[in-house]
């Protein structure tokens, strides 16, 4: 279900290791068509992990010019609260910052939370979240007629170039993709 009750599509909330790598990648032009005309956002301490790494890798402020990706910042009450408790549920590294912001988010507004962090993950779904990842959203893209299974596939040999972990290599991508209903 990608609708809220209303029939809107819900919104993506990316963390910092989906942006991350589309950007060292240089295809934050790639994921921007994958997700034209659907609202897309991430969080301040998302923009500020990001803002961070670009010091040592300066592809990453690209991110902050993306005009598609809306910024919550995390300043009401109640999304700082949801904030503390998945901190607490994630871990009190600093590493599951941009999760647990990105996890707030989502349970606040009811959004669907987009992490490659496995570990993350299975929190985000004991808890009740829709969480997924890089490859749920080019399996979509693949559906939906916006990418081709092989553009998806070299796209992932790609991602995983830049150190970024997924499940699958790009050839694995259809036999993995139809082992878990994405295609």
């Amino acid at each position: 279900m990608t609708g809220d009750r209303f029939g809107r599509e819900r919104r993506l909330v990316f963390d910092t290791m989906v942006l991350n790598h589309f950007a060292i990648a240089d295809r934050l032009d790639v994921l921007a068509d994958l997700v034209a005309g659907r609202p897309c956002a991430t969080t301040t301490v998302v923009w500020e992990e990001l803002r961070v790494g670009a010091a040592s890798r300066p592809e990453l402020a690209a991110v902050s010019q993306l005009e598609w990706l809306q910024l919550v910042p995390l300043d009401r009450l109640e999304e700082v609260m949801r904030f503390a408790a998945w901190v607490r549920r994630l871990g009190t590294g600093g590493r599951d910052m941009g999760e647990a912001s990105v996890f707030a988010v989502a349970e606040m507004y009811g959004d669907i939370a987009l992490t490659d962090d496995r570990d993350a993950t299975r929190v985000g779904r004991r808890y009740g979240l829709e969480v997924h990842g890089t490859i749920w959203l080019l399996a979509g893209a693949c559906r939906a007629g916006k990418l081709t299974e092989a553009n998806a596939s070299t796209l992932i040999d790609m991602l995983r170039q830049t150190g970024h972990r997924l499940p699958c290599t790009g050839s694995e991508f259809p036999s993995f993709a139809r082992r878990f209903n994405l295609l």
